[in-house]
């Protein structure tokens, strides 16, 4: 039986959640530590696709006009509330696999793949999420010249 590593260590062996996923050459641990990179990344895509999927049905009235009586008017889709939680429910379940995914992998203790966890999540927020508080700004002051 094989002992898990209890501390931090560098190199490029390396076994990641699966018996069947280890590296021993450093062009495969470089395209793992990239997969990890993204998938941090895709994590957060993923958290904002589900935050703005509740927002949206949170905050828009659900428009019963036809296209024939009001063709300016945008046509919303018509969820029930209990579709609309089911698909939240949903979303925040795979949301929540992923991070465990990435919490099971940054306990394979290798240095490489606890960076390419974190720098995956610092550009996933970048992109996906920084945005966040310039929305609240903007919702919180409804003066346009502002």
């Amino acid at each position: 039986m094989m002992m898990m590593q209890m501390t931090f260590y560098w190199g490029k062996s390396v076994t990641l959640l699966f018996d069947s996923w280890t590296t021993s050459t450093w062009p495969a641990y470089l395209l793992t530590l990239l997969a990890i990179f993204l998938f941090s990344a895709f994590y957060l895509y993923l958290e904002d696709r589900r935050l703005k999927f509740k927002a949206v049905h949170a905050s828009k009235p659900q428009i019963a006009a036809s296209s024939i009586e009001s063709p300016l008017l945008p046509q919303l889709v018509q969820h029930s509330k209990f579709t609309t939680r089911c698909i939240d429910a949903m979303l925040f379940g795979v949301n929540s696999a992923l991070g465990y995914m990435l919490m099971l992998a940054v306990m394979s203790y290798n240095g490489g793949v606890f960076l390419a966890v974190v720098f995956g999540l610092l550009f996933g927020y970048l992109v996906f999420r920084s945005q966040e508080i310039d929305i609240m700004e903007s919702q919180a002051n409804p003066c346009p010249c502002a």
